[in-house]
């Protein structure tokens, strides 16, 4: 969503570290491109204007930090205004004493609020809760099913509730039913419209007043700019908002929306969503999108990812045969299933630190990931295992299984066999790193082959 921002505030920061002295000139010089960038990112005018003249308070004057250069205080700056501009610190969610929390969702229609209700059940799963979705959306036709087939998804596993009723009963039937199945939160959908009118207002408002919930969330599409600002403004008035749910964050949009919805609306936004997957959606963190932004990367939220998501024994279990020298195309296929789950790999390639711009804008499409796993999964077992030679015919064969071309089989194999040769080059200096390296002359010949420090002495 912040591309553009960024290649703009990484050209303005490169030209700031070229520089060996930093006067007031400089510094307005380096301000006005950064209010210019912030307004063509479709930022709030009132919110350019407030964080331009902290960064230039603080700057203009500032006795430098003894330990950084000054292009370096400057930039500091820049990443703690920017920081306290996108809220300061992440929201903390607080569970009520006597259970269950009941969080209510609100929004306009197509903003992403079914998705996101199941998206945030997963979440809160994930925290050890113990959450129950209420569909109380029946306005939408099937919004109630696709919240039944979100709920039913593997990797959510959470109930839904809902009856045929009106949505206010919906609501407070299922606030009981959670109390009643020991569910210690709940998360209910509300009807959105296509614009705000008082039809909306007034359910979401007796919704709100029936449940009597602990956080309500707006949730709001990324892509529709400063509306989502101005209709956030509409919905805090009528419920007095806890915070804002992003969603849509890896669309093309230019970011205005996530800079300006605290400081205009005065709630924080407290969790973004990206993409279709349940799994996509974290709780926000200012100071990562801040880095993120100003080209800086975001390492914790990629290990964060890593954690939640890479199955750990397995990593293990594939670590101990590449060192072995048995890593096979099965090992290899398993790996690559492991990578999808973190996340899109372009979005991987944003997180990291000192990536280069050409090649974190490079298109990295995940269907190359895709094919690879069409050709391995269109292997015998035997293939795979590396118990069979794979010779032309089978290359036809699994060509044209996987839908791919005989130039892409053979690609892959090969790349695949220097893969082998470089790990087994590396065996027995990993083995002599770990200390399971025999001292020479201590080897025995064992069937007629010699290990490689008996052939030394032969």
């Amino acid at each position: 969503m912040f591309e553009t921002l960024t290649d703009r505030f990484e050209g303005i920061l490169k030209s700031l570290r070229s520089r060996g002295r930093l006067g007031d000139a400089e510094v307005n010089e380096v301000l006005r491109e950064i209010r210019v960038a912030l307004l063509e990112a479709d930022v709030n005018l009132n919110v350019v204007r407030d964080l331009i003249e902290r960064i230039r308070a603080r700057c203009s004057g500032a006795e430098l930090s003894k330990s950084l250069t000054p292009a370096q205080q400057v930039i500091k700056v820049v990443n703690e205004e920017l920081t306290s501009t996108l809220g300061g610190e992440p929201l903390k969610i607080h569970y009520a004493s006597k259970p269950p929390t009941v969080v209510l969702l609100a929004g306009l229609q197509g903003s992403g609020k079914t998705t996101a209700a199941a998206k945030l059940a997963r979440w809160f799963k994930r925290q050890g809760r113990r959450p129950l979705l209420i569909a109380a959306d029946l306005q939408r036709p099937a919004a109630v099913e696709q919240l039944r087939i979100l709920g039913e998804d593997p990797d959510v596993g959470v109930p839904v509730f809902s009856e045929p009723s009106d949505p206010v009963s919906v609501a407070r039937k299922g606030v009981a039913e959670a109390l009643r199945l020991g569910r210690d939160v709940v998360i209910v959908d509300t009807a959105g419209r296509l614009a705000i009118d008082d039809a909306l207002m007034a359910e979401v408002k007796a919704i709100s007043q029936a449940i009597d919930p602990d956080y309500t969330f707006f949730v709001v599409d990324a892509m529709t700019g400063q509306d989502a600002v101005r209709t956030a403004e509409a919905f805090n008035d009528a419920l007095a908002l806890d915070g804002v749910i992003l969603t849509k964050v890896d669309g093309d949009a230019r970011g205005g929306a996530a800079l300006s919805v605290k400081q205009v609306v005065g709630k924080p936004i407290a969790f973004v969503s990206e993409g279709e997957r349940t799994s996509e959606f974290e709780i926000f963190h200012p100071d990562r999108l801040a880095s993120r932004i100003l080209g800086m990367g975001d390492v914790l939220s990629l290990i964060e990812k890593a954690e939640r998501e890479y199955d750990s024994k397995v990593a293990e279990k594939a670590t101990e045969r590449l060192m072995a020298g048995q890593f096979s195309f099965e090992d290899f296929l398993e790996q690559l299933q492991q990578i999808k789950r973190i996340g899109p790999l372009q979005g991987m390639l944003g997180m990291l630190p000192g990536v280069p711009k050409d090649f974190r804008d490079a298109k990295i499409d995940d269907k190359d990931v895709g094919r690879v796993e069409a050709i391995i999964k269109s292997m015998t077992p035997d293939e795979r295992r590396g118990l069979t030679v794979i010779d032309g015919t089978r290359r036809l064969r699994i060509a044209n299984g996987s839908g791919t071309s005989t130039t892409e089989v053979n690609n892959l194999l090969k790349q695949f066999k220097e893969m082998q040769k470089m790990v087994r080059s590396l065996g027995p200096m990993s083995r002599m790193v770990n200390g399971t390296a025999k001292k020479p002359g201590k080897s025995k010949q064992k069937g007629g082959r010699f290990t490689p420090s008996s052939r030394g002495t032969r």
